[in-house]
């Protein structure tokens, strides 16, 4: 019981946390810290369950959530702290998972950049699900026409076949990090700003990252075809149709806010 009553200064909560004082007094600042009691003096003085939401509030901003998202995440009805845990650990795994990845690829690359692979034309489509290649390629050039395709199909076989497998696997880690922030707002900031490296890379499978032209209305439709054609957002061969409905108001907000027509 002397666990759960005593009480900690500023400084010792600094000390235990390894978070500096100013950086405690600007969480307080923000309403996200507050303490549990002060001194006659003044003086903050935090328990338990303030050391508790100093945890959630520092994984939070392991995983580059702003303050202001925080805030709104801590104070939003039915929140606790079993269930934040659960996303914390998610959200960890899929990084964890992503980092991974990029070290794997980076070995692979390592191992051949000296070769200079070719690329198959299969090579160009491994990355979607179900192997839907020649499918994928048909559907895509009534959609998008036959020049369209050629040019995109063109620019990524420029590329090596390192290159081009670090390419798809970003893309899919950056899919991976998206499906485990399907509990914010799309046009919150920290989606937006993955949405930003989502559009980054599609713009690159696409060949289209030099162009002038944006693209607005294209990568908004994309959004659209997320939930047309639910092979686009599955995962292990599982549909998600709640990811492709966010994926589809994410990336319309990003394309209407942020991306310009010529």
């Amino acid at each position: 019981m002397e666990s759960d009553t005593k009480l900690y200064t500023v400084k010792q909560v600094a000390l235990i946390s390894g978070v500096s004082v100013r950086t405690l007094h600007v969480y307080h600042n923000h309403g996200l810290l507050l303490p549990h009691t002060r001194t006659e003096k003044g003086y903050r003085l935090y328990g338990q369950q303030e050391l508790l939401r100093l945890q959630q509030i520092l994984f939070y901003r392991e995983l580059d959530f702003p303050l202001a998202e925080i805030r709104t995440i801590l104070h939003s009805p039915g929140w606790s702290v079993e269930q934040a845990l659960q996303q914390h650990k998610q959200l960890l795994q899929q990084r964890s998972q992503r980092i991974e990845r990029m070290i794997t690829t980076i070995n692979q690359t390592l191992q051949t950049i000296q070769q200079g692979l070719p690329m198959s034309h299969e090579d160009l489509y491994k990355g979607l699900p179900k192997e839907f290649a020649n499918e994928y390629r048909t559907e895509a050039i009534q959609k998008w026409s036959k020049d369209t395709v050629e040019k995109s199909e063109w620019a990524l076989r420029k590329r090596s076949k390192p290159e081009l497998q670090a390419l798809f696997a970003e893309h899919n880690a950056i899919r991976a990090t998206l499906l485990g922030m399907v509990h914010l707002a799309p046009h919150s900031a920290t989606v937006q700003q993955h949405i930003a490296e989502h559009y980054r890379v599609i713009r690159q499978l696409w060949g289209t990252e030099h162009d002038a032209n944006p693209q607005r209305e294209q990568y908004a439709g994309l959004g659209q075809l997320y939930v047309d054609d639910p092979r686009y957002t599955m995962f292990n061969d599982v549909p998600h149709p709640e990811f492709a409905a966010f994926m589809r108001d994410a990336m319309k907000h990003y394309a209407d806010t942020v991306l310009t027509a010529e």
